[in-house]
């Protein structure tokens, strides 16, 4: 089980094959690394599968491969116009998982070596429209760990400041905690070719450019957000997990978050989160065990107000009404800001 959605294996991948699955989008939800939080969020899972869905046909559209098969509806995998009430089940192609193995207080990837095809990369390929401000990015050019060459820059950008071409990040997909990478560390752990980390960019220059366009049709910005890759059994690259959500982006509307970044908001004001904070910096593996204190519920009318915002957006976005009498986005944000403001 994941924090957010299952998986049902109906076919396991061998090493030269591709199995089967479905991903149960659930009502759970996760921020900080956490895992499963206190609450369920109506319809969340429901809104993210329609809503993904909906961007791997756009994708598909673009000649861009995936792992999606359509959505499930009376047992069969279904186009999402052939859909007729919004459903909480995906079917995909299924991929390996490798996992890299723990030595000491390090990753090892070794175990990618040699590997040709049928796998999911462990990696997360972040593009980033604009930088807040307190980015990690201004946080890594200033201790070094990032250069202004590895994200395409000639000079120290500036929070807030919308770039015409996306900055694209990395970070690590199978560790307790995401970690940042360099390109040259990401092309690394991850086994790829000067022509697939090429490829890599371009599939990420892609998919921010289409979830920019269709979200800009409803008022929203798409400030950033992440996309998965995996190889198929002949080492072509396929999008993979969920793509273009509240949960994978973060839109904000005339600056105002429109995402789960929300919770983190109002998690960040919490006793809990400083907790958190303090154990990651003391072990970066195992720093979950070190925290004594669960994560408070949300308050009851944020969190209806959150799953309203969940349904409005596959509404709007979609154009098309999944989620009976959603009130219109501006009119949700107005309630939310007058909790967490």
């Amino acid at each position: 089980m994941g924090s957010v959605k299952d998986l049902i294996v109906l076919k396991k991948p061998v090493k030269d094959k591709s199995g089967k699955g479905r991903f149960s989008f659930s009502d759970r939800y996760s921020v900080f690394d956490w895992g499963e939080m206190p609450d369920h969020i109506p319809n969340k899972g429901a809104s993210l599968c329609v809503l993904s869905a909906y961007f791997f046909e756009k994708l598909e559209e673009l000649g861009i491969k995936s792992h999606y098969l359509g959505l499930v509806e009376g047992g069969q995998a279904k186009k999402l116009l052939d859909v007729r009430a919004p459903s909480t089940l995906m079917e995909i192609s299924l991929l390996r998982v490798i996992e890299p193995e723990i030595k000491g207080d390090r990753y090892d990837y070794s175990v990618y070596e040699g590997e040709k095809g049928n796998f999911l990369i462990p990696l997360e390929i972040i593009y980033r429209n604009s930088l807040p401000e307190g980015s990690s990015v201004f946080r890594r050019l200033e201790e070094g760990s990032l250069k202004l060459e590895d994200i395409g820059l000639k000079e120290m950008p500036l929070p807030g400041k919308v770039y015409e071409e996306p900055i694209l990040d990395f970070s690590t997909k199978l560790e307790s905690s995401d970690r940042y990478l360099n390109p040259s560390e990401a092309k690394e752990i991850a086994r790829l070719s000067i022509g697939e980390m090429e490829e890599v960019k371009q599939i990420a220059l892609t998919v921010s450019k289409l979830i920019t366009e269709e979200v800009n049709k409803v008022g929203l910005f798409n400030e950033d957000g992440k996309i998965e890759l995996g190889f198929d059994e002949n080492r072509n690259f396929l999008v993979v997990d969920a793509l273009g959500t509240l949960d994978e982006c973060r839109f904000t509307y005339s600056g105002f978050p429109v995402s789960k970044e929300i919770a983190r908001v109002y998690y960040r004001k919490t006793p809990w989160f400083q907790e958190l904070e303090e154990a990651k910096k003391k072990d970066k593996i195992k720093w979950k065990g070190l925290v004594k204190n669960p994560p408070p519920p949300l308050p009851p009318r944020l969190k209806d107000l959150i799953s309203e915002l969940y349904c409005t957006c596959a509404n709007e976005i979609t154009q098309r009404e999944w989620f009976k009498n959603t009130p219109p986005l501006k009119e949700l944000i107005e309630q939310i800001k007058q909790i967490l403001l």
